[in-house]
């Protein structure tokens, strides 16, 4: 299973480009594209958005992606970790049935 940052490099060599020129596009700092990339530092939603629209691939997936690493990150210590996503499974449908 590959992680958040290996998504994002194989999405940039597939369109042949340097760290570089993803950073100037999108107005980051290279170094931190690498970081994101190395997976050493973990993007904001909006930045994620971003490289959905600039790689041209599906935001959603993108965004599931870098949502179930956030949430696996945060829970990888924890004895009941699945039991705890399981319940927040369905409070989420719950939630999204009252709205």
């Amino acid at each position: 299973m590959k992680t958040f940052g290996e998504n994002l490099r194989e999405l940039r060599e597939a369109k042949g480009l340097l760290l570089r020129e993803v950073g100037d596009t999108l107005k980051m700092d290279t170094a931190l594209v690498s970081k994101f990339e190395r997976d050493e530092r973990k993007p904001t939603k909006d930045q994620v958005l971003a490289f959905a629209k600039f790689y041209n691939t599906s935001a959603e997936n993108l965004l599931v992606a870098w949502l179930s690493e956030k949430i696996a990150y945060e829970l990888v210590d924890e004895k009941v970790a699945l039991k705890a996503v399981q319940l927040a499974e369905q409070k989420i449908r719950g939630y999204k049935h009252k709205h």
